[in-house]
């Protein structure tokens, strides 16, 4: 199968040349931003990328997002004027696995563990281990929330940079900008939108990069106390 990267308006530098990359609007009016949560656009000097999901280390807050979203020490903001910060990269996992870090820095705005689908927001008590056949939803940018069926576990998908490992296949439709964004089963969360292939006219296969593995090996958690 031919794979079709679905990160375009999220790519970072390593694509900008390819035309994949969206440019923030330096005129833009900054909004009334209160809260960031999984599902939500953030902004940066080089482009924007979705939060997948919200989580916590101790009293730390951070963001995940795709592993194609900048390098360690980018900055991002709420807007795409880049007038209200957010926070800033500090860990970037790709290839073999696809993730990266955000730090939340602004005590000014809250970070709960919850998602942005369109209008509703949902609340995320878990992260549990994902299964063949189960149900997994995701919510983009681009097209907005699609659901379908985990269809196989440790599948791997290559990259220009190197191949990613591990990865959660499924036959939820996703197109181009919705890359990075949350997948997850009502209030269960289970990975980040990788990339995939087809559209969501005629379907496709969209692949996951589990969520579990990330927060083991960096002492995360979500489901935490509404702040």
């Amino acid at each position: 199968m031919r794979l079709r990267l679905i990160i375009a308006q999220l790519l970072c530098a390593t694509l900008a040349a390819l035309g994949l990359l969206a440019a923030p609007s330096a005129t833009a009016a900054a909004p009334a931003a209160t809260a960031v949560r999984g599902g939500d656009v953030l902004y940066s000097a080089g482009g924007r990328c979705t939060v997948a999901f919200n989580v916590i280390n101790g009293t730390r807050f951070y963001g995940i997002m795709g592993g194609h979203c900048g390098t360690v020490g980018t900055q991002w903001y709420a807007d795409p004027g880049l007038t209200v910060p957010v926070g800033v990269t500090d860990t970037v996992v790709f290839p073999r696995s696809s993730y990266a870090l955000v730090r939340y820095t602004n005590t000014t705005l809250t970070y709960p563990s919850e998602i942005r689908a369109g209008s509703q927001i949902i609340r995320i008590n878990r992260a549990p281990q994902p299964v063949v056949g189960q149900q997994i939803c995701r919510t983009g940018p681009t097209t907005g929330m699609h659901c379908g069926t985990i269809q196989a576990l440790n599948a791997s998908v290559t990259f220009p940079e190197g191949t990613v490992h591990g990865l959660i296949r499924t036959n939820v439709c996703a197109e181009p900008g919705d890359a990075g964004g949350p997948g997850f089963a009502g209030d269960a969360a289970l990975g980040i939108v990788v990339g995939g292939s087809g559209n969501c006219a005629s379907g496709g296969t969209t692949f996951f990069q589990p969520l579990p593995q990330i927060l083991s090996a960096h002492g995360l958690r979500v489901g935490y106390a509404r702040t």
